[in-house]
């Protein structure tokens, strides 16, 4: 068959009619191979076990876990830490491992084989349970034997179990223990906002903007006040003065009795004064008043004696000056009454007028102490929604620490215990001798290929126009004896090819 040309479903058949005997060959030695192999290959036995992940027994939305990064990275953390140089070279002493090349090989090397020993892989993930939610995952261990595979299994469960459960204990005490200091300075800087605060109201008390109000309706009263006490004011010293013109008079009269003649221009005035007194008393009070009926019983006093004769006495130089009429007396007191009278309510007006400054005082620094108010309270209020914040953070905290402390938290659980071997994972019987079935059968396969390929032989008019480069003018077939049939000959015809 010519070379460089397409193999045809002819050119397959016939090779395969005269090699045919290649393919079970190739496929019954490598059968055996596979076989041999599963015998002489070293057993590898490998025990398994599942640790599923157990979610906290109370809601998260109840108490939020401390820890709450995603499960993958932790447990690729103890992964690191468990297959770590510290870890595993004491289980290499404990079970004896590798004990034939101890002398010969260094320990990072056993160590490192120890690593490739072991595997841990997750549990993949039911659809819609999120992506952070790892149900749990296998371990694996490989080993020459298979209580040892199981025993090193065991081991490495108890150790992920224990890195777990230390880890989130100590994250969750870590936690608190940091919230708690937290919390405390933020309480002490709490606490001095609040002091300085109240040291603010006290130092500013009645200029606080929620006190302008109140301020305000103070001085409208301390107005009123300061108008009614002027009014009095004014009343009391028009009696002081009416009071002094009356005395005036009194003692002017005093003296003209005692000297024995009346002064008619006195008695006048002093009438006239009397009357002037009683239209201002009856302005202001009812006629039974006690000062109207007093005034009316003057008046009609000095009407009186005004009506009387006039008698001559001569004056006794020897006599002692007699006592003051109680009517002299009594307009002294009521002087020194009016001047009690108005010295109060001179104070009273001071006061009041002081108040009234202090208050306009108190209204104009307004603005100034509410901007400084607005300042601190700021201040206060910052503080104060950090320290709400950091206590519910580190009441949150507490009790998830007592939920770790109590083991309902977020733990592993192994579902399945390690598994012992009965059968070794390497070599496998079926994988080997099914392998070496369907190498051999592919290597047949192959070397017939290769025989049709390098066949160089012309077996049709197709190959002789490739190979010749010429037309093909006829076909001539060819006779030949194949064989007798009882008395006959078997004749077969083939067709010559000429050019």
């Amino acid at each position: 068959m010519a070379a460089n040309r397409e193999l045809t479903p002819a050119d397959a058949k016939r090779v395969f009619r005269r090699y045919w005997w290649i393919l079970p060959i190739s496929t019954v030695l490598l059968t055996v191979a596979g076989f041999v192999a599963v015998k002489v290959l070293p057993k590898k036995y490998t025990s398994q076990t599942m640790v599923m992940v157990e979610q906290p027994s109370v809601p998260i939305d109840y108490v939020k876990p401390v820890v709450s990064d995603d499960l993958n990275h932790r447990l690729a953390t103890m992964q690191e830490q468990i297959l770590s140089r510290t870890r595993l070279e004491p289980i290499i002493e404990h079970f004896n491992l590798y004990a034939s090349e101890r002398g010969r090989v260094h320990i990072d090397d056993l160590v490192e084989r120890l690593r490739g020993a072991i595997t841990l892989k997750p549990v993949e993930a039911m659809q819609g349970t999120g992506p952070h939610q790892l149900p749990g995952f296998y371990i694996t261990a490989t080993f020459d034997n298979a209580q040892l595979a199981q025993q090193v299994c065991t081991e490495i469960t108890s150790m992920l179990w224990q890195q777990n459960a230390r880890q989130n204990e100590s994250q969750a005490v870590q936690t608190t223990k940091f919230l708690d200091g937290q919390l405390a300075e933020a309480k002490r800087k709490l606490d001095e906002q609040d002091e300085k605060l109240a040291e603010f109201k006290r130092r500013n008390l009645g200029s606080l903007p929620e006190e302008t109000q109140s301020n305000l309706g103070m001085m409208m009263g301390m107005n009123s006040q300061l108008e009614a006490n002027t009014q009095a004011l004014s009343r009391a010293q028009q009696d002081k003065a009416f009071n002094e013109s009356l005395l005036g008079q009194e003692e002017a009269n005093w003296k003209q009795r005692r000297t024995g003649g009346t002064n008619a221009d006195s008695a006048d005035q002093q009438l006239a004064l009397l009357q002037d007194q009683l239209t201002v008393l009856l302005s202001r009070y009812t006629p039974d008043h006690p000062d109207v009926i007093k005034t009316q019983s003057q008046i009609a006093e000095l009407k009186r004696r005004m009506a009387e004769p006039v008698k001559e006495v001569a004056p006794d130089p020897n006599a002692q000056a007699a006592h003051e009429p109680p009517q002299v007396q009594t307009l002294r007191a009521k002087i020194r009454q009016d001047d009690a009278n108005i010295a109060n309510l001179q104070r009273q007006q001071a006061s009041i007028q002081a108040q009234t400054r202090q208050l306009q005082g108190r209204v104009q620094s307004t603005p100034m102490v509410e901007q400084q108010y607005k300042e601190m309270t700021r201040n206060y209020d910052t503080a104060s929604a950090f320290y709400k914040e950091l206590l519910t953070k580190s009441q949150n905290s507490t009790m998830a620490t007592n939920l770790v402390h109590q083991q309902d938290s977020e733990q592993f659980k192994v579902y399945d215990p390690p598994s012992f071997p009965e059968q070794p994972s390497f070599p496998k019987k079926t994988i080997f001798v099914g392998g070496g079935f369907g190498a051999g059968l592919a290597l047949g396969v192959g070397i017939l290929f290769l025989l049709a390929l390098t066949d160089k032989t012309i077996h049709s008019e197709r190959d002789a126009e490739h190979y010749l480069k010429l037309p093909v003018l006829t076909v001539v077939p060819t006779l030949a004896v194949a064989g007798l049939n009882g008395n006959h000959a078997v004749v077969s015809r083939k067709e010559g090819i000429f050019s």
